[in-house]
């Protein structure tokens, strides 16, 4: 029996005497599937992950954690964990970047939300309930990036000197991630996963939630693959929540300096990551739509390169694997 008929009968075991109609609510990276199940009286969100490839449990805790840290998040209202399947709340289906693409004089508003529930989240964080963003997880997410973007999206191996050189950097970056204090960490705070709901915003896709570096979602939120800004304003909104962070007693750098800087080098691990990750996408996955988001990524990775002497050789590799010119340094140094 195919999982969709699977799914449905599922559904209406937790309904027996309710008529509803399935629709596809959201795509996914992973083998995650989303629907919506619209009944005489309202809507649900069913959440279809095949066991052999996914696993449900992380989802049902992280949903509990973020929900008592006073954030929202789709309640859970019944599971199959061994089929795969959850009946979750539905948080509409309004994305933050539907929302600025369609007014971006919003942003202000929504970015506010979004770093005062993100503040939340990083005040309820502890040791020891979510698995350790170490050095051995953020180094496996960086190899992403030579084994599928470097080799196999662009056809170019580095040899021998280059891998020595790429290891010596990557050994810089985790360096500076693994200094920066630790909260919990959704791992993909940006717009496509915060929803515009009341209380706003809805966040979804956190089920890779780990115990990591302050910053991380940080980068991920004003550093989105998915909308650009003006560097001028995501500098406004950092400073504004390294503010509101001070105040709130979360550990972050008492000089913003500092803190720019660990931004910074945190995005450069997370920009590096998603360029081998949009790369497997594409080549092992048959998912074109990410190709079209590569170009910022890149643009991200490479103005931090500039930026950072110690990044430079970085930005002296992929110019030499992409064959292109060394770039003037462009835009704020710290």
């Amino acid at each position: 029996m195919e999982r969709l008929q699977l799914l449905e009968n599922w559904i209406k075991t937790q309904f027996p005497d309710k008529d509803f109609t399935l629709s596809p609510a959201s795509a996914d990276a992973s083998f995650r599937r989303y629907f919506r199940a619209t009944f005489d009286d309202g809507t649900l969100v069913v959440m279809d992950a095949p066991p052999r490839w996914e696993d449900c449990v992380p989802f049902v805790h992280v949903a509990e954690l973020f929900a008592a840290a006073g954030v929202h998040v789709p309640a859970v209202l019944a599971q199959d964990l061994t089929q795969g399947f959850l009946l979750l709340s539905d948080l509409e289906s309004t994305t933050y970047l539907q929302a600025l693409n369609g007014d971006p004089d919003n942003a202000d508003r929504l970015y506010r939300d979004a770093v005062a529930a993100l503040i939340k989240i990083q005040l309820a964080s502890r040791p020891g309930v979510l698995p350790e963003y170490d050095e051995a997880l953020l180094l496996r997410e960086l190899n992403l990036f030579p084994d599928w973007y470097l080799a196999k999206h662009l056809g170019a191996s580095p040899g021998l000197n280059q891998k020595v050189e790429l290891d010596a950097i990557f050994k810089q970056i985790i360096q500076n991630n693994l200094a920066q204090s630790r909260v919990f960490v959704h791992r993909d705070y940006h717009s496509r996963n915060l929803m515009v709901t009341t209380p706003n915003p809805g966040i979804v896709d956190f089920q890779d939630a780990v115990y990591g570096p302050i910053t991380y979602d940080l980068v991920s939120l004003f550093k989105d693959a998915y909308i650009r800004w003006d560097e001028e304003r995501i500098l406004d909104w950092i400073i504004r929540y390294w503010e509101e962070a001070r105040k709130a007693g979360l550990p972050v750098a008492a000089d913003f300096a500092d803190f720019y800087r660990d931004f910074e080098w945190m995005g450069v691990q997370r920009h590096i990551k998603v360029l081998g990750i949009f790369a497997r996408l594409y080549h092992r996955d048959a998912k074109a739509g990410y190709l079209r988001d590569m170009p910022l990524v890149m643009e991200y990775l490479r103005k931090a390169c500039e930026r950072y002497r110690e990044l430079n050789p970085l930005l002296t590799l992929l110019d030499g694997l992409e064959n292109k010119p060394p770039e003037a340094n462009v835009g704020y140094t710290f």
